[in-house]
């Protein structure tokens, strides 16, 4: 039977989330599995399984190589599982994640979430974002809030991934939603959510490489962005941002390091936007802007 290699590091809480955020970055889609996970008094485990194409020692080597400078030290154990074992083992340690109104979780976990809550159901070895990352959780919670203060009509959803945020904001308002992203495979999958959770009659997924795909102009303007991407084109997008936004519109930005606020702030508010509310979790920040 095909084997899968296995990468698993023994680390404090802090350690672990930082170590699983920076390899979540480093890989491109598709090419590994990162979980992290509690196993006793601040003892955590981050596992890694990669392709089956590699071997432990490759996939240990690439590691070491993403994390840098934080590679040192650490304490690496290497294996290999069956392939047909591989996805339900990296989800075993994912618990459901709380987020305000919403709770994302694996489907190893559809039978223990509460009837009062928002399930979001993902699996996280499809795309980035099963709510376990800061960034994810973060919009998570300013979409929430922003919620509870009015009802917004025309949603994008940029850089879709699992289409996670696409979903939340469909299933809480009932309302259509436009999820785009870059890599086709990721757009494709996020529909593929929103069909499963229910949300496909409002979500629509498309793989677009910018601003210039007709759809924007199409569905915009729009009063409500979100954008969990990266920090760098974050900075670039800004005017892109800023002229498909409505009058009195909303944008969600996540995907940058605490460090990187300052520089994303800046890009916007020279965009003549302002900052609404912003929040930092493991070591991300979630910025809320407006006019």
């Amino acid at each position: 039977m095909t084997q899968t290699p296995m990468i698993r590091l023994s680390l404090d809480e802090a350690t672990a989330k930082r170590v699983a955020n920076m390899l979540d970055d480093a890989f491109p889609f598709g090419e590994v599995s990162v979980s992290a996970f509690e196993t006793g008094k601040d003892a955590w485990n981050v596992e890694v399984y990669g392709s089956p194409e590699l071997s432990s020692a490759e996939l240990a080597q690439a590691m070491r190589e993403a994390l840098g400078p934080e590679s040192a030290g650490l304490r690496v154990e290497e294996g290999a599982i069956d392939e047909a074992d591989w996805v339900a083992k990296s989800l075993a340690g994912l618990n459901p994640v709380p987020a305000g109104r919403f709770v994302v979780h694996g489907s190893h976990d559809r039978d223990k979430i509460p009837a009062d809550v928002i399930g979001i159901e993902i699996e996280a070895a499809l795309a980035f974002g099963t709510g376990h990352h800061g960034t994810t959780r973060g919009c998570l919670l300013a979409i929430d809030e922003l919620l509870t203060e009015r009802r917004f009509e025309r949603v994008l959803d940029l850089g879709a991934g699992t289409g996670v945020l696409a979903i939340a904001i469909a299933l809480a308002q009932r309302s259509p939603v436009l999820a785009t992203d870059i890599d086709e495979v990721s757009a494709q999958i996020a529909q593929e959510n929103a069909q499963a959770n229910g949300a496909g009659a409002f979500v629509e997924s498309v793989h677009a490489t910018g601003f210039d795909h007709p759809v924007f102009a199409e569905r915009g303007p729009f009063d409500l962005i979100v954008a969990n991407i990266l920090a760098g084109p974050l900075v670039e997008l800004a005017g892109d941002v800023e002229r498909h936004l409505a009058a009195d519109g909303r944008v969600v930005l996540s995907g940058l390091m605490n460090p990187e606020e300052d520089r994303v702030r800046g890009a916007y508010e020279a965009k003549g936007l302002k900052l609404v509310s912003a929040r930092q979790l493991e070591g991300w920040s979630t910025l809320v802007l407006g006019r």
